[in-house]
């Protein structure tokens, strides 16, 4: 708790300086960042021993929040945009995340095999899998294959119809969380293989 606690003045502190996240957005931090990225958690809590890869984290999100809860769990957070990562960094030293790495760099260049890739909305799905295809491990320490856990919202029957309904699947956010900022939000499971 206490690290969740101080993430907030973290970020009002960085976000003075370089503005990684809207202003607008600062006022509902914990709702509209950290709660949101929870969610993964909500649909998929990681196991100690796993690695999760975190694919345009922008600043942190929802890499960070999810390295606080899950503290057993490898994180490698990766963005194109280096001050971005500069920030990651600097919460994450400062919260004391000893399993929190970052790469200043695009997914594509990655060349480890993760359990999960975790991001939020940068992109269409069929994009985003092309860029992360081929980085799951074979063998799945959790019930649920190892995949995608992608936060998104609005109608995304168009955008995932090519994967079929067996490899993917939807969670909406408004069965774990009330405040109507989620109403529209969701998790998306997507099979790795």
């Amino acid at each position: 708790m206490e690290k969740f606690q101080a993430l907030k003045p973290l970020y009002d502190e960085w976000n003075a300086q370089i503005n990684v996240i809207s202003r607008k957005d600062m006022d509902a931090f914990f709702e509209r960042h950290v709660l949101h990225s929870l969610g993964v958690a909500k649909v998929q809590p990681f196991l100690p021993g796993a690695s999760i890869l975190d694919v345009g984290t922008g600043g942190g999100f929802p890499g960070i929040p999810l390295a606080v809860l899950f503290p057993e769990t490898q994180f490698l957070l990766v963005d194109s945009i280096g001050k971005k990562i500069k920030v990651v960094d600097a919460v994450a030293e400062a919260l004391e995340l000893q399993n929190v790495r970052t790469l200043h760099g695009r997914a594509e260049s990655v060349k480890e095999k993760f359990d999960f890739v975790v991001s939020r909305a940068v992109t269409q799905m069929p994009d985003f899998y092309r860029w992360v295809k081929g980085k799951f491990k074979k063998e799945h320490l959790h019930e649920r294959e190892n995949g995608i856990l992608y936060l998104k919202g609005g109608d995304l029957r168009a955008e995932l119809a090519p994967f079929g309904k067996e490899r993917c699947k939807v969670f909406q956010l408004t069965h774990f969380f009330n405040e109507p900022f989620f109403e529209t939000k969701a998790v998306v499971w997507l099979k790795g293989h």
